[in-house]
């Protein structure tokens, strides 16, 4: 990016040096030069979808499964298990109730958010258990929109720890292919959550720290539906 500075002599120095880089554009509307033969909202090309998808999660470090529908619950259970949890976990209201059963049956206390658990709950739970909206295959990520299967923007920031439940059919290749399924979402009033891997963040010296903005640990399983 350049600065254009407010020191006359430093402006004039800059713009000297602009001009006789810009010598060869000769059309005063450059943008009509470039033809876009691109339509918003179509995706773009890929092999695999769902393996990209898959191969970008994992390179945030997050664990991912591929299973059959059948085997779902079994795989929420292996989930909750893997990352840690050890007693309970957060459904929302709309979760699959096979999902829910196979939580109970394996002795988590599963805590549907109906009513509307407190923070302190939230927090005091070992994980949360959603479904998706869509995973993204260019960047690797899923996007949530807080419908009855993945509960309120709360449930999925509070606990430790995120068993995220993606349709293969769900996958899409990229970001404008995404936001041509959440759109009706959004204009019904619906919050976006964007999940990358497990939240991260660092500061100036690059000492990483975990689970800041959401849960430290993502595990995902992909439901081959197609």
């Amino acid at each position: 990016m350049t600065t254009i500075s407010t020191d006359p002599v430093a402006r004039t120095e800059i713009l000297a040096r602009i001009r006789p880089a810009s010598t060869d554009i000769t059309n005063s509307d450059p943008v009509a030069d470039v033809p876009i033969e691109w339509e918003y909202g179509t995706g773009i090309d890929m092999d695999d979808v769902v393996g990209t998808f898959v191969e970008k999660v994992i390179d945030y470090k997050a664990t991912v499964v591929r299973v059959k529908g059948t085997d779902v619950p079994q795989a929420v259970v292996e989930g909750l298990r893997s990352t840690g949890a050890e007693h309970s976990a957060v459904v929302p209201v709309g979760l699959d109730k096979s999902w829910v059963e196979a939580i109970e049956g394996a002795g988590f206390d599963a805590r549907v958010d109906d009513p509307q658990l407190s923070k302190k709950d939230l927090n005091d739970t070992d994980a949360v258990v959603t479904g998706a909206a869509c995973g993204i295959a260019d960047t690797g990520s899923i996007v949530l929109t807080h419908v009855e299967d993945q509960g309120r923007r709360a449930i999925t920031l509070v606990p430790d720890r995120h068993v995220c439940v993606v349709k293969a059919s769900q996958v899409v290749s990229d970001v404008p292919e995404a936001i041509q399924i959440v759109k009706p979402a959004v204009h019904e009033g619906h919050p976006l959550t964007f999940i990358s891997g497990g939240s991260a963040t660092s500061d100036i010296e690059l000492s990483r720290v975990d689970g800041v903005h959401g849960p430290r640990r993502l595990y995902v399983i992909v439901v081959d539906d197609r």
